[in-house]
């Protein structure tokens, strides 16, 4: 009989289903806290440790490989909104989850996109008063540890990296000459107002000394806890609920990373707490095959019904990402050769990382950004259409960019799939921090391997549309007046009529001057641009939402002591939880979800309900 992966016990004090970012660090926390009790990590993908490729930061397009074996590759249903295409959607599938694999962006939220959590959904202490102290302990802000709201002695370093293209440089330079109003300036993740609207030089979730900032390697593997045990291999089915209370999870070694491990469902039982933390995508998939969610969807699948939480599943959101390439220079510093692979190109720059930690290798080629909102005085820009949304969702805080603009050394992509020529490109990304529309997903089989049946909902608001646009237009001015940009990768541009001055300023070959007229844009320019975007919108794997932390009457699945709602011993605790988006890349908030979940589970383990 082969042995098997791991020595799993039969049961363990607390018990978490998945191993990313949240739980990583509030298993971690609570190990140390709590010596005396037994905490189980059991998470599907495959060890991080000590591997280089979850080290060096240029290494992090490699993770998107339809080979990796540390992503989940999610994909939707064909969508009329994104001309009939399914979007595939990656999230990190391996010990430390997305933080392991992401693309090191230290990007923080508004402080209303918490305030928000807890006055519109009145979950009691999510405030950003409650959330940003523990942001702070978490990190080590190389760059100023003394700069107010950062950290100075924390486990999570955060640095320019180890290189910083003359793109982002000039992008950041440029940028105030360009756009009245929107200032240079040295903070563009303070959580207030004066971070909105200004351009800054982005960090980067990489160590001053070139490695990755991830909790695997931060929290976890630097643990002495020896009451912590984290699984890989580890494919969580379903959670075990007796009587209204969770006691155990089933789980089968993941035949994805132990190919020739027998496939029975195993069980382990948790004497005081499961804590479901497979990410947005995941958790509720385990919930509704354990019984728990909307119940036609398991009646369809002869799942028994548990606890009817019509919520579960739904509420999905992301941050919809256009990436608009551009030629660059052949002189140019770019990722391109990086993400191509090319063989010398690779020795060098490992090199360089080996000797000092700098280079390519300790980067990731996103250093100028701005975070854009709307001046009274450009609303008119976007359209009536958008104007009901800026109303109700941005109108009353003042916090909240429209999306975050950034110049992108390179073209982040699978360019020899793609049939791209050897160049050097230049990007602008622009994602959507608050986007109007909505999405879902189900489990469509009782399989734990089978996908799900996944609707992203992206475009489906007319509004997104609308500032999409808006910001391929506000990236055009910034990136033509560049000195490197060289003319646009045009299949991928909007196809704007010949002679129309949209056209010309597309097929210009060189940069125009500092202060050249603005493009003026026909209502048929804007319908090109519209059809642009969803032909050619991409995610930003930022997926949120789909067991919200809201009341039960508004769809809600956990408290705001991320109790499940109507069991007993069960807590969700990952990026499925926030009730509404957050204007940031979201490794930020996911770090405050795993501490504040710790602080929850200590407080109640120290003084239980009776």
């Amino acid at each position: 009989m082969a042995s098997l992966p791991h020595p799993i016990n039969a049961e363990y004090d607390l018990v978490f289903a998945g191993g990313g970012t949240v739980a990583c660090i509030a298993a971690s926390r609570l190990a140390a806290a709590f010596p005396e009790l037994s905490v189980l990590v059991l998470e599907s993908g495959p060890t991080t440790k000590d591997k280089i490729e979850h080290i060096q930061p240029g290494r992090y397009i490699t993770h998107l490989a339809p080979t990796s074996k540390t992503m989940q590759f999610w994909a939707s249903e064909p969508s009329d909104h994104l001309t009939g295409r399914s979007l595939v959607i990656p999230s990190g599938r391996c010990i430390g989850g997305g933080s392991s694999v992401n693309f090191m962006l230290y990007n923080r939220p508004s402080a209303s996109d918490f305030d928000d959590w807890e006055k519109k959904f009145g979950n009691t202490g999510w405030s950003s008063r409650e959330l940003i102290p523990l942001l702070q302990q978490a990190e080590t802000y190389e760059i100023d540890p003394a700069k107010p709201t950062h950290g100075s002695q924390g486990p999570l370093k955060v640095s320019y990296g180890g290189h910083f293209t003359e793109i982002g440089r000039e992008f950041v330079e440029l940028g105030p000459k360009v756009e009245s109003n929107r200032p240079k300036a040295n903070e563009g993740n303070g959580f207030d107002q004066a971070s909105i609207n200004v351009f800054y030089e982005m960090p980067k979730w990489i160590s001053s000394d070139g490695r990755r900032s991830d909790v695997a390697h931060n929290y976890v593997y630097k643990s002495t806890a020896r009451n912590l045990s984290v699984f890989d291999g580890c494919l969580v089915n379903r959670i075990v609920i007796e009587n209204g209370v969770a006691t155990g999870v089933e789980y089968l070694f993941d035949k994805r990373v132990y190919e020739t491990s027998p496939q029975e469902i195993r069980t382990v039982k948790a004497r005081k707490l499961v804590v479901v933390s497979a990410g947005a995508m995941g958790s509720p998939l385990i919930l509704e095959r354990s019984g728990i969610g909307r119940k036609d969807v398991l009646e369809k699948l002869g799942i028994p019904l548990i606890k009817e939480l019509p919520g579960v599943g739904e509420n999905y959101q992301d941050h919809p990402f256009a990436v608009t390439p551009y030629i660059a220079d052949s002189e140019t510093t770019t990722f391109d050769p990086l993400f191509r692979g090319e063989p010398e190109f690779w020795a060098k720059l490992l090199a360089q990382w080996e000797k000092d930690g700098t280079g390519l290798m300790a980067a990731n080629g996103a250093d100028g950004a701005i975070k854009m909102r709307p001046h009274p005085d450009e609303l008119a820009e976007l359209g009536p259409e958008f104007k009901v949304y800026w109303d109700e969702y941005f109108a009353n805080s003042p916090d909240k960019p429209l999306f975050w603009l950034a110049g992108l050394s390179g073209l982040p992509a699978d360019q020899a799939a793609l049939g791209l020529p050897p160049l050097k490109f230049l990007s602008s990304g622009c994602f959507l921090g608050y986007p109007a529309s909505r999405g879902s997903l189900h489990v469509s089989s009782t399989d734990p391997y089978a996908m799900p049946k996944f609707n992203s909902g992206f475009l489906s608001e007319y509004a997104d549309v609308a500032a999409l646009r808006w910001g391929y237009k506000k990236g055009l001015e910034l990136v033509r007046r560049l000195s490197m940009f060289r003319g646009a990768l045009t299949p991928a541009h909007p196809q704007f009529a010949q002679g129309s001055k949209a056209a010309e300023a597309v097929s210009a070959t060189g940069p125009v001057a500092v202060d050249a007229p603005k493009v003026q844009y026909t209502e048929e320019d804007d319908k090109v641009i519209d059809a642009n975007m969803r032909q050619f919108v991409g995610t930003s794997w930022h997926s949120l939402g789909t067991c919200a932390m809201k009341p039960l009457a508004e769809g809600g699945v956990v408290d705001n002591k991320l109790n499940l709602y109507g069991i007993q011993n069960l807590k969700i605790a990952d990026m499925s939880v926030p009730p509404s988006n957050v204007n940031a890349n979201t490794y930020s908030t996911a770090i405050a979800i795993g501490e504040k979940a710790a602080l929850i589970i200590s407080s109640e383990l120290r003084a239980p309900v009776i």
